[in-house]
């Protein structure tokens, strides 16, 4: 099993966060999972068994809710977690992405906002947030979130997604798109 669990935030704006910050952010949040990924996946493969967790954020799919390369490293674990359970599934490899919201952990600190400071309300404890992925791991979940009290609300949201799917490769553009590019021709 490889739970991909490393990661950090920042609440600073775009025009606030420091650069030099904002890419060690990516090196850890996308870049240090990927290639811990491409570690074990092989190996997991070979055996035609494994897990591979990564644990990603509500922000992911939220990506206005705090800094947004915070949401966009967190939407792509994410979309590299749903790709590759298209991938890895007919190879015997389980891949679930769990997307909590805001965990009483150390990295609000390192955010910018220590979780103390934040309404308790919002908060899960750390065992909670634990306790709920593991249950959906048992559950056969793709994805987790612990904190979305209404499942199929998710499952109503990826069924979308996935019907608009075939539309994306077509010949030719949308009619909203084709009526205003013959007005502007």
């Amino acid at each position: 099993m490889l739970v991909n669990n490393a990661g950090f935030a920042s609440v600073a704006s775009l025009l606030e966060a420091d650069i030099r910050k904002m890419q060690d952010m990516i090196a850890l949040n996308v870049t240090a999972l990927t290639r811990l990924t491409y570690a074990a996946a092989p190996a997991f493969v070979k055996r035609e068994t494994g897990t591979i967790i990564n644990i990603g954020s509500a922000a992911g799919i939220s990506v206005e809710a705090l800094n947004g390369v915070y949401g966009a490293s967190k939407a792509y674990v994410l979309a590299f977690s749903l790709s590759l359970q298209h991938e890895l599934t007919s190879k015997g490899i389980r891949v679930q992405a769990v997307l909590p919201g805001r965990t009483a952990t150390d990295g609000w600190e390192v955010a910018g906002l220590p979780w103390q400071q934040q309404p308790p309300s919002i908060v899960m404890p750390v065992e909670d947030m634990v306790d709920a992925a593991l249950v959906g791991l048992d559950q056969g979940e793709l994805v987790t979130i612990p904190g979305l009290h209404n499942g199929d609300e998710w499952t109503r949201f990826e069924a979308m997604r996935r019907g608009m799917l075939p539309q994306f490769g077509t010949s030719v553009p949308a009619p909203r798109y084709r009526n205003q590019a013959r007005r502007s021709a």
